[in-house]
């Protein structure tokens, strides 16, 4: 049942650029009340003017204290919670065996336990019967790549995550939708991805041509937050190959061999960055009640 976006109280971390500005900007053309996490200050200030002043919040969703701070702010202030967005997520090229540990540490971190701290921060607040919670999965989660082992776990585990949340919210009348992306044209792809590894990859060697235009992924998104739809995916193509899953991972299996080992020694010497940089510790919470304070 379509329920419609204007009025809707929304939440969205990951939204300093790349498909959660998009997305906030376009449910506010809708009518949507939105309030946005992120890391990127001058970013999010931007994509807040573009939103009618939403409010804003610098904030780390790896640190627990200060998403359940911001996401309270955000109650305090629209007077509760109907949509609650996880679109927060970094990308990073690394082996498994010796590759960089902290780009596993600190993909799980963001990805998967900061999804995790949005849910349980905002639970309470979009578990009625007009809430929705929208988990930012990927393709990755059906379709493992080489390099990426960190960020297919945790786009994995996100959607073990969102299929649980699905069954626990269900008494309350919540639905639970998770997104699933294949390469889009935004920072993240141009940023983490484009590496000289990933473009001797037999199905990946000229990437650009791979990229899809993100802003069907918007309309997808905003189709499915109005449905409070199970599945959301972008490109088209994506959803058929879900089911498909095994059969699609040996064809990559099989596709990744030649050349193997010299792309793996490619992949050792680059040691790209992550898709966006992560601050070193545990931000303060006290730091998102200051950039309110300075906007009040």
């Amino acid at each position: 049942m379509e329920v419609g976006i204007a009025g809707k109280r929304v939440l969205i971390t990951g939204a300093a650029r790349g498909i959660g500005s998009l997305l906030a900007r376009r449910l506010h053309e809708r009518g949507a009340k939105v309030a946005l996490l992120g890391l990127e200050p001058e970013q999010l200030a931007q994509t807040a003017a573009a939103c009618g002043d939403a409010h804003w919040f610098e904030c780390d969703v790896t640190d627990r204290e200060a998403v359940n701070d911001a996401v309270a702010q955000a109650v305090e202030r629209f007077g509760g919670l109907d949509v609650a967005v996880a679109n927060a997520g970094i990308g990073g090229q690394a082996t498994l065996v010796d590759g960089d540990p902290s780009v596993w540490d600190k993909t799980i971190a963001v990805n998967l336990q900061g999804t995790f701290n949005l849910v349980h921060a905002a639970g309470p607040h979009v578990s009625h019967p007009d809430g929705y919670f929208l988990l930012t999965s990927s393709l990755a989660a059906a379709v493992h790549l080489p390099l990426m082992a960190a960020y297919c776990a945790s786009k994995a585990a996100v959607e073990s995550l969102g299929d649980s949340l699905r069954i626990e919210t269900r008494p309350s009348g919540a639905k639970v939708g998770v997104a699933y992306y294949a390469e889009l044209d935004t920072d993240m792809t141009s940023r983490g991805f484009d590496t000289e590894a990933a473009k001797r990859m037999p199905i990946g060697g000229n990437r650009h041509s791979r990229v899809s235009p993100v802003g069907p992924a918007i309309d997808a998104l905003e189709r499915g937050i109005a449905r409070r739809s199970r599945r959301i995916t972008s490109p088209r193509w994506v959803g058929p190959l879900l089911p498909m899953r095994m059969g699609v991972q040996r064809v990559v299996e099989l596709a990744t061999r030649r050349g193997l080992a010299k792309t793996m020694e490619v992949a050792r010497a680059e040691r790209p960055p992550l898709t966006t940089e992560q601050p070193e510790g545990v931000r303060s919470a006290e730091s998102v009640v200051r950039r309110e304070e300075s906007r009040a």
